[in-house]
């Protein structure tokens, strides 16, 4: 695949490839289960309602052009290069909270078509967490290579990620990213098993270079030009982030990522209630998406 950057640098086209798409299996549970457990991962194209996606996005960029983040017509989701969000918001958890509890927002990511998608995968009821991890990413912005292992299993290992674009998200958008065959890199999983990674203060985040760590693994790098539809699933034991967002127009890749979990063990109360304490207690403060556009991300 061509045109993919990782923290500023152009990625050498042999060391990126597509995620496999295992769409043909859905509703068939032991064949998702087995290609998961294979993978680390499952991406499904176009299986949830692309009316949602629209509208969830539209939902969005609304609450964001209040804040002077987004250009008009609204519709084309135009970083603005500005924000007002520090001038007209005075709680900025309380904002995204607002934003990603939005009914558009919610319909879509709380709505019956992803649960199915991820109990095909677990075989059993499950259930979404409360938290939802809302993003929208600006020109030059990445999310870090990392395991969600020691941020989300704390009650369950079998713990999955669904991870949703809101809309088309093309490779200079900056869309997901795994590392193939980082399911089976124990010494990495084993470091990310120390409890200490996902308390508040530390980063279990790996280093910047994308290339590198797969050259040393012998692995790609995978991702899509993902379409409104697509979903991907992660396991908590894969190693994934995001690509560069590098678009030439000020195009703002908007995706969500969300946690479900068997119903029947305990819920992680971390991520349940309103509103959800988060892994630092502070919320949904202490998300990327409640800082304005123009400020730096914190990793992870």
């Amino acid at each position: 695949m061509q045109d993919c950057m990782s923290h500023g640098v152009p990625l050498p086209s042999d060391l990126v490839a597509e995620l496999a798409d295992s769409g043909a299996s859905i509703g068939n549970h032991l064949a998702l289960a087995d290609r998961l457990r294979e993978d680390g991962y499952l991406f499904l194209r176009s299986v949830l309602p692309v009316g949602e996606i629209i509208a969830a996005r539209q939902a969005v960029l609304r609450c964001l052009a209040e804040v002077g983040e987004v250009s008009t017509p609204i519709e084309a989701g135009i970083w603005s290069g500005t924000s007002r969000r520090h001038e007209l918001v005075q709680d900025a958890g309380a904002f995204w909270q607002r934003v990603s509890e939005h009914s558009d927002v919610r319909r879509l990511s709380h709505g019956p078509e992803l649960r199915q998608v991820v109990e095909n995968v677990l075989g059993e009821p499950a259930v979404a967490h409360d938290m939802l991890y809302l993003r929208a990413g600006v020109r030059g912005r990445a999310t870090d290579l990392h395991y969600d292992y020691p941020f989300f299993a704390r009650t369950t290992e079998r713990t999955l990620t669904a991870w949703v674009p809101l809309g088309d998200v093309p490779v200079p958008l900056g869309p997901l990213v795994v590392v193939e065959g980082s399911n089976r890199f124990v010494d990495l999983i084993e470091q990310a098993k120390d409890p200490a990674a996902g308390q508040a203060g530390r980063r279990a985040a790996l280093p910047h270079d994308a290339a590198a760590l797969a050259r040393s693994r012998s692995a790609r790098l995978l991702t899509r030009n993902f379409r409104a539809g697509d979903v991907a699933i992660l396991s908590m034991f894969v190693c994934h982030g995001s690509l560069d967002n590098h678009s030439d127009g000020n195009e703002i890749r908007l995706s969500f990522d969300l946690r479900f979990q068997p119903s029947a063990v305990p819920r992680d109360s971390r991520f349940f209630g309103n509103p959800p304490k988060g892994l630092t207690g502070h919320g949904y403060g202490e998300l990327n998406g409640a800082k304005p556009l123009t400020e730096e991300w914190h990793q992870r």
